[in-house]
């Protein structure tokens, strides 16, 4: 099964109603998103942290998830700087870097590890299950709660088909290489994926239409906003609706 990240952490931003968190997190997302001042990005990326700290996130485990995220910016680094027109700010060779690519670059990065770490943060600290049933409530269309559903619970098994293939193919004598034959093999793989893939969705369906399914997932737990989770949804509000205002005034 997918790890849950830090789900059983215990501390002020796990105990809050998964309702709040999800509506802050696709607030704050959207205000990062569209922002291009710096000090706007650099007070959005201070109040990532300081919920990160709030929610107790273990720095092990926070970097690990981090690095994939800055693999991806490191690239852009390596390529915007070069490829937006601007000032020249300095060459390598042939290739001239220009100021309006740097800054490109910086905001992107900025932007990048602010949400992402929010996320983690907010997102992270609830369970899968519970995540699903706070879309249901927070009136998500129906399908895309399922897809969320099935996605994190058949997932696991997809890999697992996987593996059991491609240990077929080590056991038959593959040897991966820079070939037609190698091209074809991993072309047979991953048709024989989806083959199975549908055929386990066309019985999982069948499964639970026999058991009386009409389209709703019931929860056994039932959500209640306490006086904590709306002080605290008033408070990251506030914090989201300033970050715009230093936005748009520099606009106005």
């Amino acid at each position: 099964m997918i790890g849950e990240g830090f789900a059983s952490t215990d501390s002020l931003i796990y105990r809050l109603d998964p309702r709040v968190k999800i509506v802050v997190v696709f607030l704050f997302s959207i205000v990062v998103a569209v922002s291009n001042r710096f000090l706007v990005l650099v007070l959005a990326l201070g109040l990532s942290i300081c919920i990160m700290l709030l929610a107790r996130v273990p720095m092990r485990q926070l970097l690990r998830r981090l690095v994939p995220v800055n693999i991806f910016v490191l690239f852009l680094w390596l390529f915007l700087p070069f490829t937006i027109r601007g000032e020249p700010l300095f060459s390598i060779g042939p290739l001239v870097g220009t100021h309006q690519g740097m800054l490109y670059a910086a905001r992107i990065s900025l932007k990048a590890n602010t949400i992402v770490g929010v996320l983690i943060a907010l997102v992270g600290s609830t369970s899968i299950l519970t995540l699903g049933h706070a879309m249901h409530e927070l009136k998500v269309p129906k399908k895309i709660v399922h897809l969320f559903f099935f996605t994190y619970r058949y997932i696991h098994v997809i890999h697992r088909e996987y593996l059991r293939l491609v240990s077929a193919m080590k056991v038959r004598g593959f040897r991966p290489g820079t070939n037609m034959h190698t091209y074809k093999t991993y072309a047979y793989l991953v048709g024989m994926l989806l083959v199975k893939s549908a055929d386990r969705a066309e019985r999982v369906r069948n499964a639970m239409l026999c058991r009386g399914f009409r389209g709703r997932l019931y929860s056994l737990s039932e959500f209640s906003l306490k006086t904590s989770d709306v002080i605290s949804f008033v408070v990251m509000l506030a914090c989201v609706l300033a970050l715009g205002v230093l936005e748009w005034t520099k606009m106005a």
